[in-house]
């Protein structure tokens, strides 16, 4: 019984196909469908790269904020020269800022030496960093540029390649591209030191890609992530909830067709069962020596050197663990994290004084084990800081050219690639793209950028878009 006003909607494709030609349409549907349930059961399963690799994993020491280079590993001796000079008069023409508040050319409060037997350039606020076993490992490439200079169209861009919110960061397609070593573990791990970046979780998410490759948050404390002990009373209970979960899904596809998005959410559901086990191993600091605690910085008098050394440890241990691609983000407390547009001298060395000691201490011991050889490590914010003062003690944004570093997995230690110019402005020599960092990133692990892509939207998409260049002149 029906009224005239009401008509039913079209049926589903799966209901049309289950009517049509006796069914036949459905049974193939089935079956394509069954073969994606398969294809995605384990989507986490490592994978073939496209030729041999020089690394396995990843830890990025994302430096949110955006670290001065002219102030850390770009060395400009025309800033003491002009210090407190007209910008407009000894530079030239200069692009707008993000506040457009340009005072005086503003030279560096801190030393420069040349340091290791590569004579690199370091200022002294990271002397840890500037021992010779430590800088002597890291290729500087000093002509990094942005195209974006507001922190959240930046972070989406370092993160991803792209200024838009939504896309796939690049640990999602590392994931995507070789999977991971540690089922019983996330193949992306974000280690949350206490801010999130401007852009928000967007900047480790998934995208368009399975939610599987995106990025799960870990505090660096005890208790890494909530509710994932287990509370169950009866032994084995849970572990039967799962199955018969599994067995409804599985009986309820074979009737219907298996949907590869819920698949992965009970994969997902099955890591999270066997991260209970896997997350307090992880956090067990009690086979560590003292001495590497003590390298890593956890008895140091700065709180914040203890958070950030607790999390390149751990990062070390998840490396271990198989992990593909491992975050790790600034600690809070340090001012407005590396984003001095004022107190650039007191926001600098709080921040150096954070990261400068459990970053060479992560060196040095991924290097006395064996694994920095097959461990890229990569240090950069998403964009520098101007040559000229914002206000009188701080500096500005700047996006057109600023230092990023890498060391280990395939890298060539003790090199300098590209240059800006006489100020530390502008990338002159050799100015490479976020697109080149993520495309040599990707070959360094054995995956060509330009066939790593997934259908979305009509065409295939992937982390470089249709960019990105090898810096060739870091590879080993």
């Amino acid at each position: 019984m029906h009224c005239g006003n009401f008509m039913k909607g079209p049926g589903s494709r799966r209901e049309m196909l289950k009517g049509c030609a006796m069914g036949f349409g459905s049974v193939a549907l089935q079956a394509m469908m069954a073969d994606e349930a398969k294809a995605s059961a384990n989507p986490l399963a490592p994978k073939t790269p496209h030729y041999a690799a020089k690394a396995k994993n990843v830890i990025f020491l994302y430096m949110d904020g955006g670290p001065s280079q002219v102030d850390t590993f770009d060395y400009k001796p025309m800033l003491d020269k002009y210090h407190g000079r007209d910008p407009k008069e000894v530079i030239g023409e200069l692009a707008p800022t993000q506040f457009d508040s340009i005072g005086k050319v503003l030279k560096s409060q801190w030393e420069f030496k040349q340091r290791g037997e590569s004579g690199a350039w370091v200022s002294d606020l990271f002397p840890f960093l500037a021992e010779k076993e430590v800088v002597d490992e890291i290729a500087f490439v000093k002509s990094m540029t942005s195209n974006f200079s507001e922190h959240t169209f930046a972070n989406y861009f370092l993160h991803t390649g792209s200024g838009l919110q939504g896309r796939p960061s690049m640990g999602a397609w590392l994931g995507y591209g070789l999977g991971s070593e540690n089922e019983n573990l996330p193949g992306y791990v974000v280690l949350n030191g206490g801010l999130i970046p401007p852009g928000g979780l967007d900047c480790f998410g998934s995208g368009f890609l399975p939610a599987s490759y995106q990025g799960s948050v870990f505090l660096p404390r005890e208790k890494p992530i909530a509710n994932i002990e287990s509370i169950e009373k009866v032994p084995g209970i849970q572990r039967r909830k799962l199955d018969l979960i599994r067995d409804l899904d599985q009986a309820r596809g074979s009737e219907v067709g298996f949907d590869p998005a819920v698949e992965t959410a009970i994969q997902n559901y099955e890591t999270a069962y066997r991260m209970q086990t896997a997350v307090p191993d992880l956090m067990d600091l009690s086979g560590e020596s003292d001495a590497v605690k003590k390298l890593y910085g956890l008895d140091a008098d700065f709180k914040n050197t203890q958070t950030f050394g607790l999390q390149c440890l751990l990062a070390r241990r998840l490396v271990e663990r198989g992990v593909r691609f491992i975050e790790l983000t600034c600690p809070g407390g340090n001012g407005d994290r590396w984003d001095q547009h004022k107190k650039l001298h007191d926001g600098h060395t709080k921040n150096c004084k954070t990261v400068d000691q459990p970053i060479a201490a992560l060196i040095k011991d991924l290097k006395s084990r064996g694994l920095l050889d097959s461990t890229l490590v990569v240090w950069s914010g998403e964009f520098g800081r101007t040559p000229f003062a914002q206000g009188t003690d701080g500096r500005d944004h700047n996006p057109f050219g600023f230092t990023t570093w890498m060391a280990g997995g395939g890298v060539k230690g003790g090199v300098s690639v590209g240059e800006t110019d006489e100020w530390g402005y502008r990338a002159v020599i050799d100015r490479f793209e976020m697109h080149d960092l993520h495309a040599t990133m990707l070959h360094l692990l054995g995956v060509d950028h330009t066939r790593s892509t997934f259908r979305f939207g009509g065409r295939d998409m992937r982390l470089t878009d249709v960019h990105g260049h090898l810096i060739k002149e870091i590879l080993a």
